[in-house]
Formats: structure tokens, sequence, C-alpha cells
């Protein structure tokens, strides 16, 4: 008994003085790229494969309004064998309409801990397309939507457009019914006159 007592304890003392051990990821997102304005959870988070890579990528905060600075972290790796892209990664914007398609660079990152990441600003609310760009032997393109401010409501349109059309229909079927009637009424006046 003395035996296990004194294992024990050696073995208590031995784990005392060992260095503690934190935690490299919180809820599967790295610990450090936390930081004081991403406590909450990102407005966008995909994860999807190009080619031959695995790619996370995470916009905060939340909710992005104009005028204020939002981040992109992006995660690349191989999907066979879970390393890390290293190389330069591009990003760009442009806004997500048929007919405006200028495009406006974000900036070229380096890899940071696993992470490229990348700040951006809009002056105005709108929805806009980001695309990050890289090459290994080939040129992969991601491309993701973001909305800035308030999204644009699409029920009052939609709604509008409804009514026109309920419209345009009840008045095809009046102009229809009309026409069948007075058909109808010089058929039976020719029935009559013979």
């Amino acid at each position: 008994m003395k035996k296990l007592t004194a294992i024990a304890a050696i073995l208590v003392g031995v784990l005392s003085i060992t260095e503690p051990l934190f935690a490299h990821h919180v809820l599967g997102r790295p610990a450090y790229s936390l930081n004081e304005d991403s406590n909450t959870p990102p407005g966008l988070s995909v994860e999807t494969q190009i080619g031959e890579y695995f790619v996370t990528y995470m916009v905060f905060p939340a909710f992005p309004k104009a005028n204020q600075v939002g981040r992109i972290n992006l995660y690349i790796s191989k999907i066979d064998n879970g390393q890390p892209f290293i190389g330069e990664v591009k990003f760009f914007t442009q806004d997500d309409s048929w007919f405006e398609q200028r495009k406006e660079s974000l900036g070229v990152q380096q890899i940071d801990d696993g992470v490229y990441r990348q700040r951006f600003q809009f002056r105005e609310d709108g929805d806009y397309i980001i695309s990050a760009k890289f090459f290994d032997k080939e040129e992969y393109i991601l491309d993701f939507p973001l909305t800035v401010g308030q999204p644009k409501s699409y029920f009052s349109i939609g709604l509008a457009v409804a009514a026109i059309i309920i419209g345009l229909l009840g008045f095809a079927s009046f102009i229809q019914r009309k026409k069948l009637l007075v058909k109808k009424i010089q058929s039976n006046q020719i029935k009559k006159r013979k």
C-alpha cells in the first residue's frame, strides 16, 4: 500500500511540474485567429473543395456595415495530405450586379499561422462578390457573396411583380370572356334569323 501511495505521489508531482497544456483550437477554429472583434460568429462561413484543395473561409464581423472594418480568414489545405498551401493569395472585389463589373483589389496576402487574413472596408451598403485567387500549377479562383449593411428586401418587389402578373391574367381572362359572350350573342342572333 505504501508503494502505491509513493507511486501516486510521484505521478502527481511529475504531472504538476510539466507545463500546462492549452487548447490549440476552439470549436474547430484556430485560437490564434480569435481577437477582440471576433466574439461573434462569422457572417459567412463556408467549406468547399476547389481542385486539389480544401478551402474554408470566414467573414467577420457577423453583420458587416458600411465604413466598418471587416476581415476574411481563408484556410487552404491539400485534400490528400492536409498540408497548407504556401504562397500568396490575391483578394479583390466587385459589385454583385449584372450591369457593373468593376473590380477593385483588396490586397495580396502571405500565409500567417496557416491563415490568409484580408481586411476590407466598403463605403456603401450593398451586395458584393469577394474573390480569392491563388496559383499552384494552375490558377484557382474562389468567389463568394458578401452583403454589407441591411440586406435588400425583395418582398415588396416580388409583391409588385405578383400583383402585375395577377392583374394581367385577370385582364386577359376578362377579354376572353367578353369575346366568348359576343360570339354567343352573335350565334344566337344568327339562329333567330333562320
